[in-house]
């Protein structure tokens, strides 16, 4: 059996070029001058070997990690996973490793596992995904040596680190106005879980429905998933003609019960997700939504950790505008129809 040809290393060139490891490192990085003569022999080594620095080796010679560290509570649900595809492409392209963390909850001993991974690890860096309590407790937790920028939802006080926001606000505003525009008396709301008193997308809602003089229904509260958003879609008022959900799973189990139930969507009730997830436009009727694009989110994220890793300073916030996909969930309510 033929051996295993052994891929050159930094020890290889340095032994072919007759001097040190830090030598030929001095040479590669360029940062440290050293004769002509000695950088001859060691590019001529390289040239010779065909040596070809790897992320590793890159992290020896410069003193810097290639490796950055990604925590969430969820890696499987579409707004997390979309992130994360973004914050590994940009990543990637960048020369850099990702490596994925999921801390489940915020009890001490979860958060203390984020902490511990910082702290042991040689990371240039960290991303929290803070799409929930959990991503909040551990924007919290973790120790400042390192720098670390979160992608959010929402706008928050970013707890003096920068944040990737997608503008869930100003989504909640946006699609409740175009529901009170078609003629709906008032909107209600199914809302997901909040990191904080209410979520950026039921701040929206409610500066929509209080700036235009509109009633304000109790919100109900739903968990992320189509069957919470049927169960939820009992405690609707029998003469709702608007709904917005706090996402696009949420809106289908709501349109599910109503259908069920003899309530006709749009022509009895008009139903508004929120994300625009890919089943959104194959749904019936396709739904209309709140487009997040949370791929670029991603992207975002990891070129504002990009900027503070290379420049060292700590780099301004970073947020896009969300946009409405209008659809045939929607419609004018009932009593405005000849």
């Amino acid at each position: 059996m033929d051996a295993v040809e052994k891929t050159p290393g930094l020890v290889d060139v340095a032994a072919a070029a007759g001097v040190s490891l830090s030598t030929v490192s001095r040479v590669i990085t360029g940062r440290t001058p050293v004769s002509e003569r000695t950088r001859i022999r060691v590019m001529d080594a390289v040239e010779r070997l065909g040596y070809r620095p790897n992320a590793a080796a890159q992290a020896l010679v410069s003193g810097r990690s290639s490796t950055v560290a990604v925590i969430a509570k969820n890696t499987l649900r579409w707004g997390y996973a979309a992130t994360l595809q973004g914050i590994e492409e940009e990543a990637r392209a960048a020369g850099y490793t990702v490596m994925i963390a999921v801390v489940e909850s915020s009890e001490p001993e979860e958060l203390g596992r984020a902490t511990d991974l910082v702290w042991s690890q040689s990371l240039a860096g960290a991303i929290v995904i803070d799409f929930d309590a959990v991503g909040s407790a551990t924007m919290a937790a973790l120790p400042h040596n390192i720098p670390v920028v979160a992608a959010s939802g929402a706008r928050s006080d970013g707890m003096g680190r920068p944040h990737a926001f997608l503008d869930d606000l100003e989504g909640g505003r946006t699609a409740t106005e175009y529901l009170l525009s078609l003629g709906h008396e008032t909107v209600h709301h199914v809302a997901i879980p909040a990191t904080s008193e209410h979520s950026g997308r039921e701040w929206g809602w409610r500066q929509a429905l209080t700036a235009s003089g509109s009633s304000i229904p109790p919100v109900i509260r739903a968990s992320y998933h189509p069957e919470s958003g049927y169960e939820a879609a009992r405690q609707l008022p029998p003469d709702a003609t608007a709904v917005l959900c706090g996402n696009d799973e949420l809106a289908i189990g709501v349109a599910r019960f109503l259908q069920e139930n003899g309530r006709r969507v749009p022509v009895d009730v008009s139903v508004m997700g929120f994300d625009d997830q890919p089943f959104a436009a194959m749904w019936v009727p396709a739904l209309s939504t709140v487009r997040q694009d949370f791929v670029d989110l991603g992207r975002r994220t990891f070129g504002l950790l990009l900027q503070w890793i290379q420049g060292g300073e700590v780099p301004p916030d970073s947020t896009a505008s969300p946009r409405l996909v209008i659809r045939e969930s929607t419609a004018h309510p009932p009593n405005t129809r000849s």
